[in-house]
């Protein structure tokens, strides 16, 4: 099979990866890739959001699978935009329909879903500029800490913990009245504030029947004791060990059983990823997001401890038959810490050389923003490469991760050194 799967960070190298290891997959097309992908597949420059440039090469190379790794190009409905073209229809995209990226796409749809469908979500209510003072009078009715959400898709940056009721109704202005987030914001969503841990649940579902994936869990912040700005991910566990069987099972039955029943008795096609965001409150289950994709960087915890075939995965997927094919795990546990650019989540250089990978051993380094320029690699991103190992607990895993990032440099390198401290 000729596959082509679209996205550039570390989420579309361990997919790539872990694709390539089927010997259903002849030709693997990854665009536009990184260095990571060049080494293993082969990139194309198309950006992800060009469908008509995406049609053309499809066409050309008889691609007969898209694999969808971002958010955006599902948001903007390429699921459609292949199902009704003739020319296109025979070729199956993993990712759900347009409808079904809205779980993402809004905020305000997600929350509305989860009410419909009576699964565990804080309450909320959304305003838009016209409403920017009732958003204020109702900040007064709640407790500190104020959680603001810009409505559509702003890259993982556009909710907002705020514990002063002052400085809550003036961001909530700057995301209505002045765009703080562009039009992501021009509808914020005010919930109430949860206290509790957080965990991510995969799930991979044909839109009918589903396969939870591994747990993980991610830490987004910046600074070590997750202090500072919010990032895309500075590394991950899996599986979670607080996760025991309890907690997966009210997951399975509070959640996700009820999303994909929702989705059917709501008509939305969705022949994809789900990924659940949780906030576990003493020992339940709440759902604080959905995105209609893999996570990253847990995606390069979570896939690499996938044994089953992927792409038989995806064409079971396709074919509407996933309750037909067994899903095998690696028992063993496996960490990634990302390592970034100085000054990421805020302004850093690129263009920065890269060595020691090939002194890399016994971990998985996926590329998340780099590129090949004059046959060296070199830094293309904040983030820059996920080294990701096995261990028969996280603790083992994570330590393998940081001796080789030891043998790893750049101008400027950072990692977070205590990914893991809150599960000790």
């Amino acid at each position: 099979m000729i596959i082509l799967l679209l996205g550039s960070g570390g989420r579309e190298h361990a997919l790539a990866f872990k694709m390539l290891q089927s010997s259903k997959c002849s030709r693997l097309f990854v665009a536009p890739g990184n260095a990571g992908t060049a080494s293993i597949a082969t990139n194309v420059s198309i950006n992800p959001n060009d469908f008509n440039a995406i049609k053309t090469f499809a066409i050309q190379e008889k691609i007969e699978m898209v694999v969808v790794g971002p958010e955006d190009p599902l948001v903007l409905g390429i699921y459609d935009f292949f199902k009704n073209d003739a020319e296109l229809n025979h070729i199956p995209v993993i990712g759900p329909s347009k409808l079904g990226a809205q779980l993402e796409g809004s905020k305000e749809f997600a929350k509305e879903f989860l009410v419909k469908h009576n699964i565990p979500t804080a309450a909320y209510y959304s305003f838009t500029a016209v409403t920017v003072e009732k958003g204020c009078e109702f900040l007064e009715t709640l407790q500190p800490p104020y959680v603001l959400k810009a409505d559509g898709l702003a890259a993982g940056k556009g909710v907002l913990i705020i514990h002063d009721l002052e400085e809550a109704k003036a961001e909530l202005r700057n995301m209505l009245v002045h765009a703080k987030f562009g039009n992501a914001s021009a509808k914020v969503v005010i919930e109430e504030f949860l206290d509790g841990i957080e965990l991510s649940c995969f799930v991979l579902t044909d839109g009918k029947s589903y396969k939870i994936l591994p747990t993980a869990k991610d830490y987004k912040r910046i600074g070590e004791g997750d202090t500072g700005l919010n990032t895309g991910g500075m590394g991950a566990v899996s599986p979670v060990p607080f996760a025991d069987t309890v907690l997966l099972e009210k997951i399975e039955t509070r959640i996700v059983k009820p999303t994909v029943e929702g989705l059917q008795k709501d008509g939305i096609e969705y022949k994809g990823f789900v990924f659940i965001g949780l906030i576990i409150v003493k020992g339940e289950p709440i759902v604080i997001e959905y995105n209609v994709r893999m996570g990253d960087p847990e995606t390069e915890v979570v896939i690499p401890r996938i044994k089953s075939d992927l792409v038989q995965l995806f064409q079971a997927v396709a074919d509407e038959k996933l309750n037909e094919v067994s899903l095998e795990i690696d028992k063993r546990s496996a960490s990634t810490i990302m390592v970034v650019s100085g000054g990421y989540p805020e302004d850093y250089e690129k263009g920065k050389e890269i060595s020691g990978l090939e002194k890399v051993e016994n971990s998985l380094v996926f590329h998340a923003g780099t590129k090949l320029e004059s046959g060296k690699v070199v830094t293309n991103g904040g983030r820059v490469l996920a080294v990701t190992s096995f261990g028969n607990d996280f603790q083992e895993a994570i330590k393998k991760s940081y001796q080789n990032i030891d043998k790893l440099h750049f101008d400027k390198m950072y990692f977070r050194k205590d990914i893991g401290f809150d599960l000790l």
